[in-house]
């Protein structure tokens, strides 16, 4: 059985302990982790299990791993779907509901009205988003089948481009994800204890360096090991 057919499953099962739940909680921990949340992994796990707001954490990480449990059931829900802008806004949507930056007035479910950085580099102007996303999707939906390096090379661009405001890493991660589930490529989370690796990747591609693309192939098989590794431990203890 297909790893989006056990998620479907026991997400409608409502299963306890199994793969659905766990991964959940650690893609929502480690991808909200990378970005700056305080929430510790028992903390996510507690949100996830009761819908609880009493711990003690800043409301806006509360919000947005929340938000993040809703978009991972969005990509599962429609994991079939080709990648178009509009699914991308609608992730971003999701994954921004009610946060800080909505009340701060910032574009949400849409692309940013403001220029941002990537560390020290420049990304689109907010201009040419569209357009360059367009270019994007256009040469990664012309190929019907794909491999790893298809994923990473759109997650690249996708992270170069920033087009929104915030949430940039969240939505490319949710969506390598669901690219996985869809192309029947391993998939994997990254781990936010690999965040520094993960970003030296990213950056890799901004600075043209050598063996960039291997070294992010590289990076991530080892997060396709580990997963398979966690995969692999929840399904024995269920049995």
């Amino acid at each position: 059985m297909q790893l989006i057919d056990i998620l479907i499953r026991e997400r409608k099962n409502k299963t306890k302990n199994g793969l659905y739940r766990q991964i959940q909680i650690l893609m929502a921990y480690h991808s909200n982790r990378i970005e700056g949340s305080t929430c510790s992994l028992e903390e996510t796990s507690l949100l996830f299990d009761t819908s609880s707001y009493g711990v003690q954490n800043p409301s806006n990480d509360i919000t947005e791993t929340f938000n993040h449990f809703r978009a991972f059931d969005m990509i599962i829900d429609t994991y079939k779907q080709k990648l178009s802008e509009e699914y991308i806004k609608a992730i971003h949507g999701i994954v921004k509901f009610n946060s800080e930056d909505e009340k701060r007035g910032y574009a949400i479910g849409d692309y940013k009205k403001i220029p941002n950085r990537v560390g020290t580099l420049s990304t689109t102007k907010p201009e040419n988003v569209s357009r360059d996303i367009s270019r994007l999707l256009k040469n990664y939906n012309n190929s019907s089948s794909k491999k790893l390096e298809d994923l990473l090379d759109f997650h690249i661009k996708f992270e170069q481009i920033h087009p929104f405001q915030d949430g940039n890493g969240r939505v490319g991660r949710l969506i390598m994800f669901k690219e996985c589930l869809r192309n029947k490529i391993k998939p994997f989370i990254i781990s936010s204890d690999n965040n520094l690796a993960y970003k030296a990747c990213l950056m890799a591609f901004q600075l043209k360096m050598n063996n960039a693309m291997k070294n992010f192939v590289d990076f991530a098989k080892q997060e396709q090991l580990a997963f398979d590794m966690v995969i692999k431990e929840i399904q024995a203890k269920g049995r």
